[in-house]
């Protein structure tokens, strides 16, 4: 299901969400029995005040749009359960987007944290200087064969950044694998490649 706002959602304050929750639980009714129609409603009526609290927590217009848009799914999905238990909707869906808001600072926290040690792991010296003297100096028949012993994302992302000059993210972007991981299996490769051509000098 594709979801999107019929007018402007946004304009709809919290307060005026919380006041209506009457029609929002007959809306939900409706949802939850599949109504599409009774879901543009109720997204109508809850978007803004979603949308308020997820920007208030990630500051930033696009990703909070995107986790409103989560928000948004996840009541849908999850409707006819909501409706076995009743409640408030518009709690429901203000506590839900906060839930999310903060895992989702939390999950980039975590990713930016992760990149920051592989960055202090300085993966691209003094691997590298080896391998680069070690390239210079082989054929390229060896070069070939030290590089078909390596596992294809690490044979592919190695031939990016040496061959081609891509850096660690236009490498990441071209193969469509996270930052981190390219540069995991780069250092992995770069370790495999050394030994390799070492034993052939």
């Amino acid at each position: 299901m594709v979801i999107r706002a019929r007018g402007s959602a946004g304009t709809v304050s919290a307060g005026e969400g919380a006041g209506a929750d009457a029609p929002l639980q007959a809306l939900i009714e409706r949802v939850a029995v599949g109504d599409e129609q009774a879901f543009a409603d109720l997204y109508d009526i809850v978007s803004g005040p979603v949308l308020g609290i997820v920007t208030r927590i990630l500051r930033d217009r696009s990703r909070s749009e995107e986790v409103m848009q989560e928000v948004l799914l996840e009541i849908w999905l999850k409707a006819p359960k909501f409706c076995e238990q009743q409640g408030n909707v518009m709690a429901w869906a203000v506590t839900m987007a906060h839930r999310r808001a903060i895992d989702r600072v939390r999950h980039e926290q975590a990713c930016s944290d992760r990149e920051g040690r592989i960055e202090q792991l300085d993966v691209r010296r003094p691997v590298d200087e080896v391998v680069e003297t070690a390239l210079a100096r082989l054929d390229e028949q060896q070069v070939r064969t030290a590089l078909d012993k390596l596992t294809e994302l690490q044979r592919q992302s190695i031939v990016l950044a040496y061959y081609g000059g891509y850096t660690y993210r236009e490498v990441s972007q071209v193969l469509g694998t996270p930052v981190g991981t390219i540069k995991t299996r780069m250092r992995d490769g770069l370790i495999r490649l050394r030994e390799y051509l070492g034993a052939q000098q």
